[in-house]
């Protein structure tokens, strides 16, 4: 081939226009029109799960003097769950909202102050168990990484999961949690 047939050719070759813009834009109006249609999907889903939870009373509130205070810590609240069943998340009442927690110990019970989420009070006669887990829904770690504590609210028994800025803390919080159920048990067999 002599040099001016190859300079033919490729003058010849032109590229074929790439974009074809209204498909395009088609494309992407329909792609934002799904993520919307599932996004509202979601959030009916989760309003529709809290009317289910209606029946739960609402949260108690911490007392004016619960007493000094026998342990706190800050951390994360990452939702709660009906006992035994970590992926039936309970949404009433914002107990679905994960959020920054504030967690006071007293002799009258445990409060959780979540900055830009609904507070709440679990009495220490409505305290069941304190452990350490893995997971709670939507919330997986290493074994050991969520401290679970078990509560009474109403006719239901309640899981709500945290996870402590210094994950050591979680052993002790079970402990001390732990001890102050067999104690009031123990007061409440005597009476």
């Amino acid at each position: 081939m002599t040099p001016l047939h190859l300079t033919y050719l490729a003058a010849e070759k032109k590229s074929a226009e790439v974009t074809d813009w209204a498909a395009r834009v088609g494309w992407l109006v329909g792609l934002a029109l799904f993520v919307a249609l599932v996004y509202w999907l979601m959030r009916e889903g989760w309003k529709w799960r809290g009317t289910l939870q209606g029946d739960l009373p609402e949260l108690p509130t911490a007392p004016d003097d619960a007493g000094p205070a026998k342990l706190s810590m800050t951390g994360r609240y990452h939702g709660s769950t009906t006992a035994g069943q970590w992926l039936d998340r309970i949404v009433a009442h914002g107990l679905g909202t994960r959020s920054r927690a504030e967690l006071t110990l007293t002799d009258a019970g445990l409060d959780v102050v979540r900055p830009g989420a609904a507070d709440f009070f679990v009495p220490a006669a409505a305290l069941r168990e304190a452990r350490l887990d893995k997971g709670i829904a939507g919330k997986v770690l290493t074994e050991g990484g969520l401290l679970i504590v078990t509560w009474r609210h109403g006719d239901r028994l309640i899981d709500s999961g945290f996870r402590s800025d210094r994950a050591a803390e979680h052993s002790e919080w079970a402990d001390v949690i732990n001890s102050m159920i067999e104690t009031n048990s123990t007061e409440g067999a005597e009476r």
